[in-house]
């Protein structure tokens, strides 16, 4: 027998001479004229290069595509996975559970790396799904069953002291004062929005080159002036020259915000891409229904298609509709009983620090209530009629906010919907134009521009300068949000963020009612711009 060796040579040696012997008589030879499709050889010479560069081009894509819905799908996996494991009682753990995921993962879950754009999904929200356990559906009636304890003991002791019931709906009647007229005003602020925004877009994607692109550039910039100007200008004009009551400046300063936000998100995801398009080629622009739909669907960050639910159960908006009502209610019978008698004297005594302390601390109650009114009235009730209304699949418009250890993650899950457009519009692009190094520069421009934002807020709805809150952000929040981090855990954080939270509620509600009531009993013999921007309460004394 031959040497193994010897017969892999061989084998070899056979198959070298099977690969390299000549063709028979009569074969043609691969890439020969008489080979089939030869006589198409100069048409593939010349499609070949277009053919692979195409090839190439399409895998480049199919990679790209693939790299996104993995690490997207995994950051779902990983949050998910976290999630269910920080349900469970610390002891109840499995031990080899949490080294099975270091902590910068966990990171990683807390705050998407750059460039990741917000991805929709069908869910509902959280308080949804917690409504469907048994336990905490008895907590929340609990706290039905104690608010209208409340009530009743109230008024129990208004007929026996006063001898009548005290069912006065003032305050309400003034707060929405006037509302016709803001609604009117509303109309023709979200007719620019309607009509402006989609219009430059059109004129950014029309398929011109040289000076009449620059024409057509030149021109939605005029009309994006002109629709600042009414969205800018209009609600505050008519604001102080018709000397509306709170509640309808709120319906004005709300939806001025808001429509300035969608229609900045709008251009900011469109016109990029069709200004980096060539000369001459049309790119198709999205449809006007979808930039309606977006228009009133609760988000702030415009995409073509959302996920969608199959129906509308209209039962389940009536209801969302209902609460929220309930919660303007009571919001109203909390600032009337437990607030307007405590402050509305309080600038007709000498001012002081203890008075000043002995008002922060009774503000604190009626704060925390009214921080978790309006969480509860605005983005859950209302955000979900909508969403109800209009078959938006993605509820999640707020997360577990109240389990926080840290403000910074406080932060990210108390409002879910302006944190997205802030990470994508401010943060990231301010990344992007910082070349992604100072992360600290581009977070303090987030707390910027959310603290001038919810300064001018409050300015437009209470008529005055009193800047509590941009202090609290910047001076207070800026610092907590750096020194309580994601790193701090245990329930020690989440009771001295609560404490925090009640100290700052507290804060808020005393200052701003004491300078209301100063302003309304010290008015100033003749306006001034330094008069406008002083606190009154600190000088009134009647």
């Amino acid at each position: 027998m031959e040497p193994r060796a010897a017969q892999l040579r061989k084998r070899e040696g056979l198959g070298g001479e099977q690969e390299d012997r000549p063709s028979r008589e009569g074969e043609p030879r691969s890439g020969s004229a008489e080979h089939p499709g030869g006589a198409g050889g100069n048409t593939e010479m010349h499609r070949g290069p277009d053919l692979v560069q195409w090839t190439r081009h399409m895998q480049a894509v199919k990679m790209q595509l693939l790299e996104q819905a993995q690490s997207q799908l995994t950051e779902l996996l990983d949050r998910a996975m976290w999630e269910a494991v920080e349900a469970y009682p610390p002891q109840d753990r499995p031990r080899q559970t949490m080294p099975s995921i270091p902590p910068d993962s966990l990171r990683k879950t807390r705050e998407p790396s750059l460039g990741k754009r917000k991805v929709f999904i069908l869910r509902k929200s959280l308080l949804d799904e917690l409504m469907e356990v048994q336990h905490f559906r008895t907590i929340y009636h609990m706290f039905i069953a104690g608010l209208c304890v409340f009530i009743s003991s109230t008024l129990a002791i208004d007929l026996i002291d006063e001898g009548r019931l005290m069912l006065e709906f003032d305050l309400l009647i003034f707060s929405f004062g006037q509302l016709p007229l803001a609604l009117v005003t509303w109309v023709p602020m979200l007719l620019s929005t309607l009509l402006v925004p989609y219009q430059v877009l059109r004129l950014c994607a029309s398929p011109r080159s040289g000076g009449a692109r620059m024409l057509g550039v030149g021109l939605g910039c005029m009309l994006l002036a002109a629709h600042s100007v009414v969205l800018g200008i209009l609600p505050v004009y008519v604001a102080v020259k018709y000397e509306l009551p709170p509640a309808s400046r709120c319906v004005l300063v709300f939806e001025q915000v808001r429509l300035l936000m969608k229609s900045y998100s709008f251009l900011r995801e469109t016109v990029p891409g069709k200004l980096r398009a060539r000369g001459g080629e049309r790119i198709r622009a999205p449809s006007f229904s979808s930039y309606l739909y977006f228009l009133f669907c609760p988000t702030l960050i415009y995409r073509e298609t959302y996920p969608r639910t199959p129906n509308v159960r209209w039962n389940y908006v009536a209801k969302n509709f209902a609460q929220a009502l309930g919660c303007v209610l009571y919001a109203c019978f909390i600032l009337g009983r437990l607030c307007v008698p405590v402050f509305a004297n309080m600038s007709r005594e000498p001012f002081s620090t203890r008075a000043l302390v002995l008002s922060i601390m009774h503000a604190t109650l009626p704060g925390i209530f009214m921080l978790l009114l309006i969480f509860f009235a605005f983005l859950h009730c209302w955000l979900n009629a909508f969403a109800e209304m209009l078959r938006f699949g993605d509820r999640m418009f707020y997360r577990d906010w109240w389990n926080s250890t840290s403000f910074s993650n406080y932060y990210r899950t108390w409002n879910v919907v302006v944190h997205d457009w802030l990470y994508s519009y401010v943060y990231q692009d301010g990344l992007w134009l910082l070349g992604g190094r100072a992360r600290g520069a581009a977070m303090l421009g987030v707390f910027l521009v959310s603290a001038v934002v919810h300064e001018y807020i409050f300015c437009f709805v209470l008529g005055f300068f009193y800047p509590v809150m941009l202090l609290l952000f910047l001076v207070f929040g800026g610092p907590l949000n750096f020194a309580m981090h994601d790193r701090h855990t245990g329930p020690a954080w989440n009771v001295l963020m609560w404490t925090m939270l009640f100290l700052g509620q507290g804060i808020q509600v005393s200052l701003y009612c004491q300078e209301w009531y100063a302003r309304r009993h010290c008015p100033l013999p003749q306006t001034t711009f330094w008069g406008l921007v002083t606190p009154r309460s600190w000088s009134c004394h009647t």
